[in-house]
């Protein structure tokens, strides 16, 4: 998180985690783990009239910021949700606000309303099965065929898929991406569960068998959205890396305590040498994490060149050196550290779920190294 709030971002801050505190109990987060949903929808709604959904929005439509940088603002929110673990759609429906409001396009303002308002839910179809799983390698087709749309192929994993009322599907169009607005329920969509180890977030394997739709159906340019669909990208990259920073943090402090609290040999853990050097360690990478997750922020905000590269490099750093934090927790709790009444893998769980999404650490290793050498102008 930033170093320094303005006041009204840390009252949002505050208010944020009050209401997950409140709302997203470590009871709660365990009794959701059969729901099929994995959240309330009252607390959803709740949610968005504090104004979780509308960061991305311009004002026109509806949305606003607290800062006037609407994605440092979600942040906040995100480190929030993994500092809790907590459960709802926060990235995809995030992603799928932003592009309807930047489309322009007045025929989706009903549903952008829904998003708003926290009655909709919408999320983003980007990933696909293996071997087309890496990041960047679309496969689905997206035909034009007179006055309509036609989409076949497969996503996964799609984020509270089942939970939706509209897909934002992105398919390739002849050498180009295309982006679409599909209704769940339209004729050839079907939607399988996956099993995630997330006790609150639920994904889906989605299937487009021929699905037809308007050409009106498409937000931005058909065969032309490749920008855009770098902009969700980056975007999601930034929530994801403000929620993972927040599920180590929650981890770090609750290694700590425990730490301070245990007792061997009649003195406390934390008073070990060897434990010292290895929390002095794993504070350095927390520190590292959330700067470079600030850092990857305020670049996508300004637009600056090197956004792409600083969001997959807090992707890679975030990932890696997350995991080893994370798994560094569980050691030094010893044998309760891997139990499911212990609290701890409530936030090793929302980490290694973060970790997977939109590109491993390695695939982002490659963009970042990729960004470097078209920098220096390599081949």
């Amino acid at each position: 998180m930033l170093l320094e709030l303005s006041p009204d971002q840390e009252f949002f801050r505050e208010t944020t985690a009050r209401f997950l505190a409140e709302h997203q109990p470590v009871d709660e987060i365990r009794r959701r783990r059969g729901d099929p949903a994995g959240f309330d929808p009252e607390y959803w709604r709740r949610g968005a009239d504090l104004g979780w959904t509308s960061l991305l929005v311009s004002e026109e439509d509806g949305g606003g910021s607290i800062s006037g940088s609407g994605l440092v603002d979600l942040t906040l929110v995100a480190h929030e949700f993994g500092r809790h673990a907590a459960g709802g759609p926060l990235l995809p429906t995030n992603v799928v606000a932003s592009a309807l409001s930047a489309s322009g396009d007045d025929a989706h303002a009903e549903l952008l309303g829904g998003l708003l308002a926290g009655t909709a839910v919408a999320t983003w179809c980007l990933g696909e099965p293996i071997p087309h799983d890496g990041l960047g390698d679309i496969r689905m087709e997206i035909r034009v065929d007179r006055d309509e749309l036609v989409l076949h192929g497969v996503k996964r994993p799609v984020e509270s898929a089942a939970q939706s009322s509209h897909l934002l599907v992105t398919g390739r169009t002849g050498r180009g991406l295309t982006q679409v607005l599909v209704p769940t329920d339209a004729p050839g969509v079907s939607l399988t569960p996956m099993r995630t180890v997330d006790l609150t977030r639920r994904f889906s394997v989605v299937r487009f068998d021929g699905v037809r739709l308007p050409l009106s159906a498409a937000i931005g340019p058909v065969g032309d959205a490749d920008a855009q669909v770098e902009r969700q990208l980056h975007q999601a990259l930034v929530v994801l890396a403000a929620e993972s920073v927040g599920a180590m943090q929650s981890a770090f402090d609750m290694t700590v305590e425990w730490a301070f609290d245990r007792y061997s040999f009649g003195r406390p853990l934390a008073s070990y040498q060897a434990l010292k050097h290895r929390f002095a360690d794993m504070k350095a990478a927390l520190e590292a994490s959330h700067a470079i997750a600030d850092e990857a922020a305020a670049a996508v905000t300004a637009g600056t060149p090197d956004a792409g590269e600083l969001t997959s490099a807090a992707k890679a750093y975030i990932g890696e050196s997350g995991g080893e934090l994370m798994q560094d927790c569980v050691q030094i709790h010893g044998g309760i550290g891997v139990t499911f009444e212990h609290d701890l893998h409530l936030y090793l769980r929302r980490h290694t779920v973060d970790r997977a999404l939109f590109g491993t650490p390695d695939e982002h290793c490659r963009r970042v190294a990729d960004f470097y050498l078209a920098r220096e102008g390599v081949a």
